[in-house]
């Protein structure tokens, strides 16, 4: 029986993707149990903010994405697409270093804060790690025009994709007086 050309495609996309997944978030898992390669004596706390800042243009990214699609200016809502995927990119490349080369910080706050602070800290490290493969297809979706399948998956993608960043940026901030 012949395959069709769409559901190699499919299968290659979903191989891709589910690759790209286990990599990613398996080496954010690995730094947790990695001792770290950096040097004590330098400073790397301006990585953190960096990583903020970066979290901070892919929310701004995503907002006008979504802006322009309600707009149905699918051209820059594509454009402000690739500008949060790289910002995200830079910020993952960013994020690594600095975890690979720095010990954790800790949060010093107690009380009502420090347990928003966790909540905040929990749900963004397990959405961000539901992200990857939720993006990654919805993507996938769009760049091939699969427009019913793209509409479906980014209904659920932007919502937690603006989470993510947005909180990436609010843990920062939390926790920033603790460096």
């Amino acid at each position: 029986m012949k395959r069709s050309k769409n559901a190699g495609q499919e299968r290659l996309i979903t191989i891709i993707v589910v690759a790209l997944t286990v990599i990613i978030n398996g080496i954010v898992l690995a730094l947790l149990f990695m001792p770290q390669m950096g040097d004590a004596s330098k400073d790397y706390t301006y990585l953190p903010k960096f990583n903020a800042i970066l979290n901070g243009f892919t929310f701004v990214f995503l907002v006008l994405a979504l802006i322009m699609i309600i707009r149905k200016n699918i051209v820059w809502h594509r454009n402000f697409i690739f500008a949060a995927f790289t910002s995200t990119a830079f910020f993952l490349v960013s994020y690594l270093t600095y975890h690979s080369l720095s010990e954790s910080t800790s949060y010093g706050g107690s009380g009502v804060l420090a347990g928003l602070y966790y909540f905040i800290l929990i749900t963004h490290i397990v959405l961000a790690a539901v992200i990857v493969p939720l993006a990654l297809f919805t993507l996938a979706r769009g760049l091939q025009m699969n427009v019913p399948k793209h509409r479906k998956l980014a209904r659920w993608t932007m919502p937690i994709w603006l989470y993510v960043s947005l909180t990436g940026v609010l843990v920062y901030l939390m926790i920033s007086p603790y460096y």
